[in-house]
């Protein structure tokens, strides 16, 4: 419920959402809303917040002594006629030290329907008004608790469904990107103070070209950085939004089973007979705590006249031109018939596919596509071991085995694709993010690139910066042209 509307508002900065406030939600007023899942429950939790949220506490509780942050177990009344609503936790946190900034209220009762019923009817003839999808969050923004990358971490917090992704939301969430771009900001913004200093009060301040030289420097150093941030293989997104993987191979390899063995139920119609998968299956599961969008493909079958079948493979290389990841199924009693070796049996088998120039770069197997082996369960000992020399997985789909060693090689290119969540390297996770990091850095550029030219306008090439500085508040919500003015009175003291 938090969450459902923080699109509209992550894509407006902060100051342009309190100069509307009033209009867009219902500042000033105290707001009520069931913060725990919808249905029957053992525990619901109802949060109030606002001016006027301790009234709550006062006209429906019996707490003579009230401390922040300690639980009370009350008989819950209502307000006017004094009859009992529930028995249960009261909770009480003055502002600013609440989740929104405000006075805040919770109480914990009984997840029953009539209970919520009357608590929230209790609430109504209290004047407070039931909150907006998103509201709490949004009033957390307003009041400088939460900036718009951890309310994306949050909104992510809560629909992680792997662990990798979890890990990644809780950073987020916890200002893990936050304080990365506010200290790019802190220098861009000093750095156009200083800049602006000189351009306005070189002379007479005595503020030597050193200054400028130095921001520049700065500013390229910056430039770097970006740039480097900015070049991460979009590892953040792809774990955010899952790991676009497509299964390849010809038909009748075992591409369906192996599908079906990974999302653990019968999801695609298996068969002996070849070509029975036409469509793409799209599927989601999590294999070693990374999210997956696993697609099953038609078979890829050159001599086909089937016009479905012909769609079917037209579809099956659109979904692999675009994905994160491919699995190359190939069989092994295809490949023990030839007698050759694998290496010179894959080769031929990719070109038989028609696939070389998505799966070869400079005469190598691309990084993000794994062979795998099915039916090792028909060759023997000897075979087997040439494909662990090749560094091969094989699989036998039908007597289940080598699944273990697969899951681990599938975690090994996960990581190398979507990397390891951590505090000392954050990653990008929005495209809106990038997008506006992507233009901080064309801003920073094509100033360095500016001033490298003869007789330019510092004037002009000033602006750059202040651009490069208003999309960078943009990701954290914080735009503000004062706070120069306030970076200039501080290093300079101008005006004394």
């Amino acid at each position: 419920m938090i969450i459902m509307n923080l699109q509209t508002v992550m894509r407006t900065p902060a100051v342009f959402w309190r100069k509307f406030s009033n209009e867009t939600v219902n500042i000033g007023s105290t707001i009520f809303a069931l913060s725990s899942g919808q249905g029957k429950c053992g525990v619901a939790v109802v949060r109030i917040s606002g001016p006027h949220a301790k009234k709550a506490l006062d006209k429906m509780t019996k707490i003579s002594k009230l401390e922040s942050r300690r639980a009370y177990l009350r008989n819950i009344c209502h307000p006017e006629s004094g009859e009992i609503i529930d028995k249960g936790l009261c909770l009480w946190f003055p502002g600013p030290n609440s989740f929104t900034g405000e006075d805040s209220v919770e109480f914990q009762v009984h997840g029953g329907v009539a209970v919520l019923s009357a608590l929230t009817s209790a609430l109504s003839d209290l004047r407070f008004k039931p909150a907006l999808p998103g509201e709490f969050t949004r009033r957390a923004f307003f009041n400088n608790k939460l900036d718009l990358t951890e309310i994306e971490g949050l909104a992510d917090l809560i629909h992680a469904e792997t662990e990798q992704q979890r890990k990644q939301a809780l950073l987020q969430a916890q200002g893990n990107l936050s304080v990365l771009y506010s200290s790019w900001r802190a220098t861009l913004l000093k750095c156009m103070a200083h800049i602006e200093a000189y351009i306005d009060f070189g002379e007479e301040e005595n503020i030597e070209s050193q200054v400028y030289e130095n921001c520049n420097r700065e500013l390229q150093q910056l430039a770097d950085k970006i740039g480097k941030h900015l070049k991460d293989g979009r590892r953040g997104e792809i774990l955010r939004n899952g790991i676009r993987t497509v299964i390849l191979g010809e038909p009748n390899v075992g591409k369906s089973s192996l599908l079906n063995r990974l999302v653990h139920r019968n999801a695609a119609i298996v068969t002996s007979i070849p070509g029975t998968t036409r469509d793409v299956v799209e599927l989601t599961t999590n294999i070693c705590g990374y999210p997956l969008l696993l697609s099953d493909t038609a078979g890829l079958n050159k001599s086909t006249d089937d016009i479905i079948e012909i769609e079917g493979i037209r579809r099956a290389r659109t979904q692999a031109s675009t994905a994160d990841f491919i699995l190359l199924v190939v069989s092994a009693s295809e490949y023990m018939k030839t007698r050759e070796k694998f290496q010179e049996y894959l080769e031929s088998y990719i070109t038989s596919l028609d696939l070389q120039d998505l799966l070869i770069k400079d005469g190598q197997l691309i990084n993000n596509c794994m062979v795998v082996v099915n039916k090792i369960d028909l060759m023997n000992e000897n075979e087997r071991m040439e494909l662990r020399k090749n560094n091969l997985v094989g699989i036998s789909c039908s007597c289940e085995q080598g699944f273990t060693e697969l899951l681990e090689s599938l975690g090994s290119h996960f990581k190398a694709i979507c990397g390891t969540p951590s505090a000392e390297d954050p990653t990008i996770s929005q495209e809106r993010q990038r997008n506006l990091l992507q233009g901080c850095h064309e801003c920073l550029l094509k100033y360095l690139q500016i001033i490298k030219s003869k007789n330019y306008d510092v004037v002009l090439a000033s602006q750059e910066i202040r651009k490069a500085t208003r999309e960078l508040g943009k990701i954290t919500g914080h735009v503000s042209t004062e706070e120069i003015l306030d970076t200039i009175f501080r290093h300079f003291c101008i005006g004394k």
